[in-house]
């Protein structure tokens, strides 16, 4: 079992940038695919960005793709989610998921066996 901890959450202005960091105890990190949702007041939680295991393949949701930037240390342990140009859209909470799993990119909630408990994000205009 994995444990997971988010934490770089905060408010900024629109156009500004944020650095997620998700840290991993309990098991290696790089035996799990990884990813980062998102959840906004009202909303259901959707798909940010991937990461394969070896971290050689990333893929991104639409709406943040260009913007946003997942990467990983597996040395360290840890997953990050670079925000840049930041909108009011993407205030929500932001959590990362491990999966373990052979597919390379996990998109699908379904998949993710373990959950942090969430950074709040939140952009003003």
């Amino acid at each position: 079992q994995v444990q997971l901890v988010e934490s770089g959450g905060g408010s900024v202005q629109a156009g500004g940038s944020l650095r997620l960091s998700c840290a991993a105890s309990g098991r290696t990190l790089r035996a799990y695919a990884m990813g980062w949702f998102r959840q906004a007041p009202g909303k259901e939680r959707e798909f940010v960005a991937a990461i394969s295991r070896s971290g050689d393949s990333t893929g991104y949701a639409d709406s943040v793709k260009g913007r946003f930037t997942i990467s990983r240390d597996n040395a360290k342990n840890t997953v990050y989610l670079q925000m840049n140009s930041l909108e009011p859209e993407d205030t929500a909470v932001y959590s990362c998921a491990a999966a373990v799993t052979l597919i390379q990119i996990v998109t699908t909630e379904r998949e993710y066996r373990y959950w942090g408990q969430g950074t709040q994000v939140t952009v003003s205009s």
